[in-house]
């Protein structure tokens, strides 16, 4: 028997908005290879470039600049990998390669390949209690030369916190160091103006602003060299070889113009709807911990994404409360990313200085455009029984006299924190 889902899981994915649909649909019954140069090729090659302007225009940077890829991963890669072996084929001296430590695996994952290599000497940034980076650690990284490039991400995809990305870019900036930012979870609710920033790169997605998931983009100065990952036919400037997807291309800038009219609306809806969840986790567990920066009054004063509800719950582990809670009919992600089947703790709640058992006791809200207070509320009511039963499980917890195993707000918790989001799922 089926049962409807509370999704409530954004930040791994965003449904698929009625105006990419119909873009994508629309594209996916026509014929053409962008790079054709007869009729139906000129026709493919003309909706993509006028979608390279509408994504150029909602991220405040030129067409030119824009650089299309498979998704955000590729992206980070691109910049990454390829950003520091062109800077290191000009400058030799040029070996070290900056990241803070609580960027997503898109980024942490092949810049420690690139260490392990021999290809880069990697430095990871240390970052405060709520996430954010140290930026008199920058200051001093790199006043010890041989930088090829920083990367630091605009949003956490775990608890939300806002890097300040135009502060470290400018202290780049002094030193002649590109900076790259992958900002895939900021674009539904923060002014994302690539030119504004003074960032050399930027990572975005489709999938996570109600596009189709499969493309994405690095936007990258013109002078900024990049050494292609790919080789082939030469498309996107030499860098990004591959047969352009022309539908999800239109669905991606369909999807990203409409989230970016109505970005400020969505920011201020979604805090209030976060607002409302954290107090009635509190109140269904009152020792719960949000993680990252406090909520505010208004989404230009929080310092962190007003979608994301990131909370620890003492005496449990987090995957048993992500099992239960589905059960329950409520889906969200667990802070634990699995190796070989093996949890993990969280590497964001670690470096923001939590210990192991609170980085394996929390679970990750994300809500978006299709969350309302009912789907806030059905968490909350489940979250109860599932603590009680999940510290039960754990040995931590006893069943009270009574209490109802599902459907009820009343229960009790213990610990803080962990990581949600898989390899690129966050």
């Amino acid at each position: 028997m089926s049962r409807p889902s509370v999704y409530l899981d954004h930040a791994a994915t965003t449904p698929l908005s009625p105006v990419a649909l119909e873009a994508m649909t629309e594209e996916l019954a026509q014929v053409g290879n962008a790079s054709s140069l007869h009729a139906s090729g000129r026709r493919a090659r003309r909706v993509v470039e006028e979608s390279r302007e509408r994504i150029a225009a909602a991220l405040g940077c030129r067409p030119s600049e824009v650089v299309l890829t498979s998704g955000g991963t590729e992206a980070d890669n691109l910049a990454l990998k390829g950003g520091h072996a062109a800077r290191r084929s000009a400058d030799p001296s040029r070996r070290r390669l900056l990241v803070s430590s609580v960027e997503h695996h898109a980024v942490l994952d092949p810049a420690e390949h690139l260490a392990a290599t021999g290809e880069a000497d990697l430095g990871l940034l240390p970052v405060d209690h709520d996430g954010r980076l140290d930026l008199e650690a920058l200051r001093a990284e790199l006043g010890r030369g041989g930088v090829s490039l920083l990367s630091l991400m605009w949003a956490n995809n775990e608890v939300g916190t806002l890097q300040p990305v135009a502060e470290a870019a400018a202290l780049c900036a002094e030193h002649g160091v590109p900076v790259h930012s992958d900002a895939v979870q900021a674009l539904s609710t923060q002014p994302v103006d690539f030119a504004a920033s003074g960032l050399d790169a930027l990572t975005v997605s489709a999938h996570k602003v109600g596009g189709p998931i499969g493309v994405g983009a690095l936007v990258a100065r013109r002078d900024l060299a990049l050494t292609p990952l790919v080789h082939g036919g030469g498309q996107e400037r030499d860098v990004r070889s591959g047969t352009l997807p022309t539908p999800l291309v239109a669905a991606f800038a369909a999807a990203l113009e409409q989230a970016v009219a109505e970005r400020e609306t969505t920011a201020a809806r979604l805090l209030g709807l976060s607002t409302r969840l954290v107090a009635g986790l509190r109140a269904a567990v009152p020792d719960a911990v949000l993680n990252g920066p406090a909520l505010s009054a208004t989404p230009d004063a929080a310092g962190r994404l007003p979608g994301i509800v990131h909370v620890s719950f003492p005496g449990c582990q987090g995957d048993s409360l992500l099992m239960l809670l589905d059960a329950a009919g409520v889906e969200c992600s667990t802070g634990s990313a699995c190796s070989a089947g093996v949890p993990q703790p969280s590497h964001v709640l670690l470096a923001m200085g939590r210990d192991e058992a609170e980085a394996k006791s929390s679970l990750r809200f994300s809500l978006g455009r299709g969350t309302t207070e009912a789907d806030v509320d059905a968490a909350v009511d489940a979250i109860g029984p599932a603590v009680e039963r999940a510290r039960l499980a754990s040995g931590r917890g006893t069943l009270r006299r009574g209490a109802p195993a599902q459907g009820s707000t009343q229960g009790s918790i213990q610990d803080p924190a962990d990581r949600p989001s898989d390899r690129r799922a966050g």
